[in-house]
């Protein structure tokens, strides 16, 4: 699979995969994504066939703003005062899920993981995906993130539809996993966000 420079008419290529079943892998904040449109089960399933997951491992969505995130999950006062202060950014919060997502997507557990990348081709991307777009990481199970397309497309080049070219990531770093779905929030993941960093902002008026 050629690696393309992530230029508008390449970004609406990509789009173009996504809403024929396809799979992509393009760059965020934080590391290359591999992605696909999150309520085609046929393409969730080669999500994890590329990347040999088992899956029980639930896969996190991409939206591009606030309201296309609502459209897949509940997000309660809390979860919108932290939204509101990290988004777009690399703070992936753990929130309960609406109906409309297919269970497969989150292995049918009732909470999914959500954000919005600080990327512009990326947000551009998903914007053309209908606001939404799953989130995985562009490696093969138990390899490391992808930093650039290069390294994505060495580990899954071959079973992807197209890969967009933007350079290194911004933060080389995965995002935080900031878990919303218990009485008090845990960081399942410190990654850019601490956890100091979100108590803050729910202690502050």
């Amino acid at each position: 699979m050629p690696i393309l420079k992530a230029t508008a008419g390449n970004i609406q290529k990509a789009s173009e995969f996504v809403k024929k079943g396809g799979l992509i892998i393009y760059p965020t904040d934080t590391v290359y994504g591999l992605g696909c449109n999150p309520f085609n089960v046929q393409a969730v399933e080669r999500i994890f066939e590329t990347k040999g997951e088992r899956k029980n491992k639930p896969l996190p969505i991409l939206g591009s703003d606030i309201r296309c995130v609502q459209k897949i999950a509940h997000l309660n006062e809390t979860a919108m005062k932290i939204a509101k202060k990290f988004w777009p950014g690399p703070l992936t919060i753990i929130v309960p899920k609406k109906k409309s997502l297919p269970d497969i997507v989150t292995f049918n557990f009732s909470s999914v993981g959500v954000r919005t990348p600080n990327h512009p081709v990326a947000i551009q991307l998903i914007t053309l995906c209908d606001g939404l777009l799953v989130g995985t990481s562009a490696n093969k199970s138990g390899h490391k993130p992808s930093k650039t397309a290069r390294e994505a497309a060495e580990q899954l080049g071959e079973q992807v539809d197209v890969i967009l070219d933007a350079g290194s990531t911004l933060l080389c770093q995965e995002s935080s996993v900031l878990d919303l779905t218990l009485e008090k929030p845990k960081m399942l993941r410190e990654g850019p966000i601490r956890l100091e960093d979100v108590i803050n902002v729910l202690e502050s008026r």
